[in-house]
C-alpha cells in the first residue's frame, strides 16, 4: 500500500526554532538552509568577484578566519563586511617581545564557563621571550599571559587536531661539533608544553629524550592525541598520550596556583614558569611503526593510513593500507606519474567523509576508499571524480629551427609544471558551501596569470571561474583562501609581501541594446 502524498512546504525560522527545542531530527538546519541560498546567489551569472584591496608588507602575512594579520600578528584586519578594515594595532614591541607564532581560539558553545570573556574568539600568541599571551580577537586586548620557562626556548604553536588542546614546540637541542669532541653527550632533543582551552589550563611539559625514545630524531608532534616521533631512519612511531600521561605524570598542575615542582611558587609566573611534570622513566608502548620517506596520514573510514616507502623504487608513489593489519588496500598505490619540479600531493579529505586528494600538475583525482570494518577481504580505492586542466595535448617537439636554419635539439622535456602550461597548482575546501576552490595558472602570453575554479564537492562538476587581477610568478611562494563571500590571495615577491582582496559583488556589465 503506498504512502499518502504529502506536500512539501517551506517552514519559518520560528517554527524550526521550535522544533529543535523539542529535539525533533533536522530542525536545526537554518544554517545549512541559507548557506545553500547563499551557494546559489554566489553561481549566479550576475555576480562576480572583484578585487576590493590590496595592502604590501614587509613581513609575512596570516590569514584566518575571517581576519589578516600583518607585522608579526601587532595589525589586524578584518575582510567580512565589503572592504577589509583594521580591528586593532597592538604597540609595537621589541625584538624580545615580538610574536613567534599564533593559533586562533574559538570557544565551545556546549558548555558554561566561568568567565563570559572566555567564550569570545581570542588569539594564543607565544612571544619570543617565552610568554604566551591570550588576547581578543576582536580588540586585541590582553586577557591572560602565562610565562613558560626562563630556561627552554619555546617557538611553535600548534593544535593537537582537538579544538580543546594544543602545544608549545621548544627548538631542538642540537649536538655542537665541540660537544662531540669533549664527550658531552646531549640527551634531551626537546621539549612540549601541552595546554587545554576553555578555560586556558596546562597539562605539562613533556621532555624528549633520547635514551626513552632512541636515537636520530627529527621531529615530535601531537596529532589526536598521539604522540608522533620521526627518526632520521625514516622510520615513524607513534605512542598514546594518555597512556603517558596516565603513568609519567608527577604533579598536575594549576595555572596561578603553587606547585611543590617549584618549591611552593606559582605555576606560570615569571621567572619561574612550568616545571617540567611529565617524566617518562621507560619507553611507552609503541602503538604503531611504519618506514616512509616523508612521514604518514592517518583517516579515511574505515580507518586507512597513507605513506610513501622508502625506497629509491617507490619514489612517487603513495600506499594507502588499512590501519588494521597493514593491509595494502586494492588500487591501494597511487602515482601521477608526472615530471614536474613540485612533488604531487596527497591528503586525506577535510569534509570527513573519509575520501582522498590526489593533486598533480595536469589531474585532481578525488577517490573513495570502500571497505566493511572487520572485515577479512582488503578494501578498495576507487576515483570518485577527476579534473583536467586544459591543455593542447600535441607532444612538444624536441628539435628547434633557429632563424638561421640551424636545427637544435632540446636537452630535457618540458615539465609538466611549465609555467607556460595550463597548472593546477593548489585546492582549498569550503566546508560551509562544500566547493572546491581550485587555482589554476596559464603562462602563455609571457605573464603567469591565476584562475580560481569552483567546483562541486560532491561531483567535480566545474560551476564558474573567477580571474585574478594581479599575475601569480612561480617563482615565489602564494597562499589562497576562499571563505563564502571573499578570496583571499597572499602572494610573497623577494622580500616583502602583498595581500590582495576580492569580494562577490553585483555585475556592473550592461547588456548592448539592440
Amino acid at each position: 500500500m503506498m504512502a499518502p502524498y504529502r506536500r512539501k512546504r517551506s517552514v519559518h525560522t520560528a517554527e524550526l526554532l521550535s522544533l529543535r527545542s523539542r529535539g525533533i531530527k533536522d530542525a536545526g538546519t537554518i544554517l545549512r538552509h541559507n548557506m545553500k541560498l547563499f551557494r546559489a546567489v554566489l553561481l549566479q551569472d550576475n555576480r562576480d568577484f572583484i578585487k576590493v584591496w590590496s595592502k604590501p608588507s614587509k613581513s609575512p602575512i596570516m590569514c584566518e578566519n575571517g581576519k589578516i594579520y600583518f607585522e608579526n600578528y601587532q595589525n589586524c584586519y578584518s575582510y567580512l563586511h565589503s572592504q577589509p578594515h583594521i580591528l586593532y594595532k597592538l604597540p609595537k614591541k621589541s625584538k624580545l617581545e615580538k610574536f613567534e607564532d599564533a593559533l586562533l581560539c574559538q570557544s565551545s558553545v556546549d558548555k558554561t564557563l566561568p568567565n563570559p570573556a572566555d567564550h569570545k574568539p581570542s588569539l594564543l600568541a607565544l612571544s619570543a621571550n617565552n610568554w604566551l599571551y591570550r588576547l581578543s580577537a576582536e580588540t586585541g586586548e590582553e586577557l591572560q599571559k602565562v610565562y613558560l620557562s626562563p630556561n627552554l626556548k619555546f617557538r611553535y604553536l600548534s593544535w593537537d587536531d582537538n579544538p580543546r588542546m594544543f602545544y608549545v614546540k621548544s627548538v631542538q637541542n642540537k649536538e655542537t661539533p665541540l660537544a662531540r669532541q669533549a664527550g658531552i653527550t646531549q640527551n634531551t632533543v626537546l621539549y612540549l608544553a601541552i595546554f587545554c582551552v576553555f578555560p586556558l589550563g596546562v597539562v605539562g611539559i613533556l621532555e624528549i629524550n633520547k635514551k626513552v625514545f632512541g636515537n636520530g630524531i627529527t621531529d615530535v608532534v601531537l596529532s589526536q592525541g598521539v604522540l608522533v616521533v620521526s627518526h632520521s631512519n625514516k622510520s615513524v612511531k607513534l605512542y598514546s598520550l594518555e597512556h603517558i600521561l596516565k603513568k609519567h605524570l608527577t604533579e598536575k598542575l594549576t595555572l596561578g596556583k603553587q606547585s611543590s615542582l617549584l618549591g611552593g611558587r606559582t605555576v606560570g609566573e615569571s621567572p619561574f614558569g612550568i616545571p617540567v611534570n611529565i617524566q617518562i622513566t621507560d619507553c611507552p608502548p609503541v602503538l604503531f611503526e611504519m618506514s616512509c620517506s616523508s612521514g604518514i596520514q592517518i583517516g579515511g573510514y574505515p580507518w586507512h593510513y597513507i605513506y610513501t616507502p622508502p625506497h629509491k623504487n617507490h619514489k612517487g608513489t603513495h600506499h594507502i593500507c588499512s590501519l588494521t593489519g597493514g593491509t595494502l588496500a586494492t588500487n591501494g598505490i597511487q602515482n601521477m606519474n608526472c615530471c614536474s619540479l613540485e612533488s604531487d600531493g596527497i591528503f586525506f579529505h577535510p569534509d570527513d567523509s573519509g575520501r582522498i586528494i590526489h593533486t598533480g600538475p595536469v589531474t585532481i583525482n578525488v577517490l573513495r576508499i570502500l571497505g566493511e570494518l572487520n572485515s577479512s577481504l582488503p578494501s578498495k580505492v576507487v576515483l570518485d571524480f577527476s579534473m583536467e586542466t586544459n591543455r593542447n595535448n600535441n607532444p612538444t617537439s624536441q628539435v628547434t629551427v633557429t632563424s638561421s636554419g640551424r636545427s637544435v635539439k632540446r636537452r630535457f622535456q618540458q615539465l609538466d609544471d611549465d609555467p607556460e602550461q595550463e597548472t593546477f597548482r593548489t585546492v582549498e575546501y569550503e566546508d560551509e558551501l562544500d566547493l572546491l576552490a581550485v587555482v589554476v595558472t596559464n603562462g602563455e602570453d609571457g605573464e603567469g596569470k591565476a584562475s580560481v575554479r569552483l567546483h562541486d564537492n560532491l561531483s567535480g562538476e566545474l560551476l564558474r571561474t573567477v580571474d585574478l587581477d594581479e599575475p601569480w610568478d612561480e617563482t615565489y611562494r602564494h597562499e589562497l583562501f576562499f571563505d563564502k563571500d571573499t578570496i583571499v590571495h597572499i602572494e610573497q615577491k623577494n622580500t616583502s609581501f602583498c595581500c590582495h582582496v576580492y569580494k562577490l559583488k553585483t555585475s556592473r556589465k550592461q547588456v548592448a541594446r539592440k
